[in-house]
């Protein structure tokens, strides 16, 4: 099936048509192919036909033209109102990608009574305008597309909704925030933060960044401002100001606008997130006063939503449409439960509770003890202060977060996390306190907190805290990590150092240690720590060190 579009403020590249083929020809295939397992659940018994498909151009206020296809539900689909109006589900498409994107999702939603209408988000393919990042423009956008699609579809205006992937996912909850008509989202693999996903512990994320800014390049038109942003988080220059251009693009800023409106908010991440961690959505989470639910499972960035994308069976994206039944259109009893839904990373047992503050009942404090000759401290016991465990500066001992998008992938397909070998790690680049065996399972669920003191020989640094399973021989799996920076501090003096891991959930086996390992360079980040250098950890009389341990 040929597009009949192209573009009118440049002819498209030629790989840039190629992709479109490919997409175009993938449509064809969704559009003949059976509905999924949901939608064939919401048709009646009897025959009907199959949902309508066009392409469309969607004027925006600024005269930009957005790509868009729009799926409209066969005469006699049940779910319209007494006026023949369907709810509406607008879909913004996620970074890179196009409106062909969500075909798939769109039809089966067709099929089950929504117009469902999906669009190139402004600076992407054949959509006109630049990047704007769920900006001002961005936003604007969302209400211009459903300004559009009430006005050219049988949508309802009392019944509008919207789901979105990644950045898609990012403009539905600002869509919440900033338009009193959307009365229920879905926020898959999206971020509720976007500064802190950038630049969690004061440290820039340079990796996924990067691996951001390759996915823009093939397809993508960056705006004046939006490059100049990238520039500066390259070279650690001005954040100040990419944290403020980050922080107006983020729906935690406007938590209290979505409270207002009473927009029911469905949440879906990975723990292994690298590009939005799930520390961020888990805040935003607690924030909210309205109907609410979140779900964590393994996996990376937009990795779990991946089958259904192609039309197979996928979990997250049958709670996204159930939340929506519930929330639109009234229908499936109760409808999905509010509360916290988590997949455990080591079991992949399935859990529900209320809220996150249920998810861990006690916390267990492990003193960090003074490392011995060879370097290793004990984790947990008696402990001990007035110790200090030096450690040269700026080189990466081994132990680190993993590889963007690829090692949290490999967590959800084939289970085992990024590992190191904990005692081959080298003691002169990384300080390592490790636990006894535990003699019964330790549940962790939630994000640990680690407190120590920290000097150091330059005026700036990062260090960068990892919590490790480890076997009996000696393989670590990592089970949470996260880095801190610092700054302006004067040399040899000694500043408290705190560290909010990454929350997860995972069984430590019986018979397993626990393993911290600290240290100054990991590859996913742009660190501070000078090369050379010297930084040590310690734990003063007034401040033990310790690792504070949510258990359930």
């Amino acid at each position: 099936m040929a597009r009949p579009r192209r573009t009118a403020h440049r002819p498209p590249h030629r790989r840039h048509r190629a992709a479109a083929a490919v997409l175009a020809a993938a449509l064809a295939l969704v559009c003949a192919a059976p509905a999924g397992p949901a939608a064939a659940a919401a048709r009646p018994a009897a025959r009907t036909a199959a949902p309508a498909f066009r392409l469309a151009d969607l004027p925006m206020k600024d005269g930009t033209v957005l790509k868009a296809d729009v799926f409209t539900p066969a005469p006699g689909t049940p779910g319209a109102d007494r006026d023949g109006r369907y709810p509406l589900v607008v879909q913004p498409a996620s970074w890179g990608q196009n409106d062909l994107e969500y075909v798939a999702q769109s039809r089966q939603l067709a099929a089950a009574g929504y117009v469902a209408v999906t669009y190139t988000v402004r600076g992407f393919w054949g959509s006109g305008g630049r990047i704007d990042v769920a900006g001002p423009t961005d936003v604007a956008d969302v209400s211009s597309v459903i300004d559009w699609s009430l006005a050219h579809t049988p949508a309802d205006r009392r019944r509008v909704g919207m789901v979105g992937l990644s950045l898609g996912g990012g403009l539905t909850l600002m869509g919440a925030a900033f338009d009193p008509r959307v009365k229920a989202v879905a926020a898959l693999s999206g971020w509720a933060d976007l500064a802190d996903s950038l630049y969690s512990g004061r440290t820039r994320h340079l990796q996924a960044a990067r691996l951001l800014a390759a996915i823009q390049a093939p397809t993508g038109r960056r705006s004046p401002e939006f490059a100049g942003i990238l520039a500066d988080l390259y070279a650690d220059r001005d954040l100040p100001r990419v944290v403020r251009w980050a922080h107006t693009r983020s729906p935690a800023a406007y938590a209290d606008r979505i409270n207002a409106h009473g927009t029911a908010v469905f949440l879906a991440n990975a723990w292994g997130d690298s590009i939005f961690h799930p520390g961020q959505m888990t805040a935003f989470y607690q924030r909210l006063t309205v109907p609410k639910r979140l779900e964590l499972r393994p996996g990376d960035h937009a990795t779990q939503e991946l089958t259904g994308l192609l039309g197979l069976p996928n979990a997250t994206w049958d709670g996204a449409r159930s939340w929506l039944d519930h929330h639109l259109k009234g229908t499936g009893g109760p409808g999905p439960r509010q509360g916290v839904a988590l997949e455990v990373r080591s079991t992949g047992g399935h859990e529900s509770y209320p809220d996150w503050a249920a998810v861990s009942t006690h916390t267990a404090r492990l003193r960090l003890g003074r490392p011995d000759a060879h370097g290793t401290g004990t984790l947990g016991g008696p402990g001990g202060t007035g110790w200090w465990r030096r450690i040269t500066g700026g080189q990466d001992s081994g132990a680190d977060g993993g590889i963007a998008e690829l090692s949290g992938a490999l967590d959800q397909i084939t289970g085992p996390p990024p590992t190191a070998a904990v005692p081959l790690l080298p003691r002169g680049a990384a300080a390592v306190w490790q636990s006894a065996p535990y003699p019964a399972t330790q549940r962790l669920r939630g994000a640990a907190r680690l407190h120590t003191t920290v000097t150091a020989s330059a005026p700036r640094g990062t260090a960068y805290a990892y919590l490790y399973d480890v076997d009996a021989l000696g393989l670590g799996r990592l089970l949470a990590h996260a880095p801190q920076s610092w700054s302006g501090t004067r040399p040899g003096h000694p500043v408290p150092l705190d560290v909010t891991l990454f929350p997860t959930a995972y069984d430590l086996p019986a018979g397993h240690r626990l393993a911290l390992v600290l240290d100054t360079a990991d590859p996913l980040y742009g660190g501070r720590t000078p090369r050379g250098s010297t930084v040590a950890f310690g734990s003063p009389a007034d401040r033990p060190a310790e690792l504070a341990l949510p258990l359930r």
